[in-house]
């Protein structure tokens, strides 16, 4: 799950939605071979009771960064419109306050489903969470 993030090269993309992303504060980019990564600064917002960030909130990190993998996977170029079918997760060890970094890889498919693998790392690599996914293209609307 490379990630080039040079900026500087043209294929490198910045994501910016509406909505969710601007809710919860995360950030998706593409670098110039279309590898997802989704980073968020973990603040207090993100937390649960126990101070450490919440369950939900890795679940939308790594549905953001796996669906956005199966959408380059269907489409380099366009990034095709995708839903989630099956999102699995697996919570490895927690985390508090600092940033966090999602990445993923496409391993199989066909023409309209992507079966997508996650990881969600902390600043020193630690691993955090890992996920499965199945996503299904559907027609932009």
């Amino acid at each position: 799950m490379a990630f080039d993030p040079d900026p500087q090269d043209p294929r490198h993309r910045l994501i910016s939605d509406p909505g969710c992303q601007q809710l919860v504060g995360y950030d998706t980019r593409f670098d110039a071979t279309g590898a997802c990564r989704v980073t968020l600064e973990v603040g207090a917002q993100h937390l649960n009771r126990h101070g450490i960030l919440h369950g939900g909130i890795v679940a939308t990190v790594m549905d953001v960064v796996c669906g956005n993998t199966a959408a380059q996977y269907f489409d380099p170029e366009g990034h095709a419109a995708v839903v989630t079918v099956a999102l699995n997760l697996s919570y490895i060890a927690a985390t508090g306050p600092g940033p966090v970094t999602a990445t993923a890889e496409a391993t199989g498919g066909g023409k309209s489903t992507a079966h997508v693998t996650g990881e969600l790392k902390d600043a020193e690599g630690q691993l955090l969470a890992t996920a499965t996914g199945i996503f299904r293209r559907i027609r932009k609307r």
